[in-house]
Order: structure tokens, then C-alpha cells, then sequence
């Protein structure tokens, strides 16, 4: 099939295609996954702060 093949009607063109949307699905985690990951990132946190505060000398005690 070319594109010559193809012949389109005026009346066509005004008319809307129908689209089917699907809903994505929830993401869902389990309770210690979420609670993992939140632990997990306070403790990059915390890492880099102490570590961003050794780099500038402010451990000193």
C-alpha cells in the first residue's frame, strides 16, 4: 500500500478518533521497603553532612 493507495475524504478528517486510556496502576511498596528507603536516605544525609563538615574543619573538638 502506497501512498497514492490511500484516498481521504474531507468528511474524515473533522471526524475524532477513538483512543483508549488505560489508568496506570497504583504503584504499591511494602511497609518495610518504604521504611527502608526513608532510613535509607536519612543516612546519606547524615553521610554527607558529616562529611561536607570534615572537608571544612568544622569537626575539630
Amino acid at each position: 500500500m502506497t501512498a497514492e493507495d490511500l484516498i481521504y475524504d474531507e468528511d474524515d478528517l473533522d471526524e475524532a478518533d477513538i483512543v483508549e486510556w488505560y489508568e496506570a496502576r497504583p504503584v504499591t511498596v511494602s511497609t518495610a521497603v518504604a521504611t527502608g528507603s526513608i532510613v535509607a536516605a536519612f543516612a546519606l544525609g547524615v553521610l554527607a553532612t558529616v562529611g561536607a563538615l570534615a572537608l571544612m574543619g568544622r569537626l575539630d573538638d
